[in-house]
């Protein structure tokens, strides 16, 4: 099987493996507001894919969040979005011209159970109090464990529990180390005209997947929610995938994850 080719760290961050913690050290200021060049992608083979998806409704959606606060979003649903599935985007507040998004991939477990063996919820419900605070917007997308579906996943969590890591678990069962595309999220930043944004995640490849698709991304990290549970998993990430850490992780014990 053809390994996909491990993600290069973003510009301004180097890798740092102090014994056996997993951090980054900053170098130079990653968390700039600049914008990186992107070459124009209106004569591209995808540029009449990526205009073709257009928003289907719009539907105010009352919420309360963690800390108790009743607030509205929102939410759009698109048509013609490349991959078929029923992706949302949630708007909060009066976003600005370069507004702050996130794009989360489902997780029924992490979103939904508070599962500690990830840190999706804790990173979903961060996401929303900022939102919420600065204006901006949520596009959740329909990616169940990395793309590979809830029953996969719960059968790379018995591998994970075998000792396994959390991509070599999903390679075991014949998947690739990260199967998401995230051509469907520029579709859908496009069609609510929006064309440079601040993403907010540690995942330098949803970054990446975007500028490829003309969108301009600034950079802001989520934070680290370590926990005994998933410290592995964060730090599989970190050594495999590149995913950012803004701190070291904490020496827990060895979890379930």
């Amino acid at each position: 099987m053809n390994k996909k080719p491990p993600i290069a760290p973003p510009p301004g961050f180097a890798r740092q493996l102090p014994g056996d913690d997993v951090g980054y050290t900053i170098v130079g200021n990653p968390l700039t507001r600049e914008f990186p060049v992107v070459s124009d992608t209106s004569n591209t083979p995808t540029a009449a894919l990526l205009d073709g998806a257009t928003v289907r409704t719009e539907v105010c959606l009352p919420m309360r969040l963690l800390d108790g606060r009743d607030v509205e979003a929102q939410v759009y649903t698109f048509h013609g979005l490349a991959d078929g599935k029923e992706h949302i985007a949630l708007k909060f507040g009066k976003p600005g011209a370069a507004p702050l998004v996130r794009l989360h991939s489902e997780c029924l477990t992490g979103d939904v159970f508070g599962s500690l063996r990830c840190d999706c919820g804790p990173q979903l419900h961060e996401a929303l109090r900022l939102l919420n605070n600065e204006g901006g917007y949520l596009l959740y997308l329909r990616q169940e464990g990395r793309g590979i579906g809830l029953y996969s996943k719960l059968d790379a969590y018995r591998l994970q529990e075998q000792g396994r890591d959390t991509y070599a678990a999903d390679r075991e069962l014949g998947h690739g180390t990260d199967a998401r595309d995230y051509t469907a999220a520029a579709q859908m930043l496009r069609a609510l005209g929006l064309q440079r944004i601040e993403l907010l995640s540690n995942n330098p490849d949803k970054s990446s997947q975007l500028e490829q698709h003309g969108i301009q991304v600034a950079s802001r990290l989520t934070g680290v929610h370590a926990n005994p549970h998933n410290v592995g998993y964060l730090r599989a990430k970190a050594t495999q995938t590149h995913h950012v850490l803004a701190t070291i992780l904490p020496n827990f014990p060895v979890g379930a994850s």
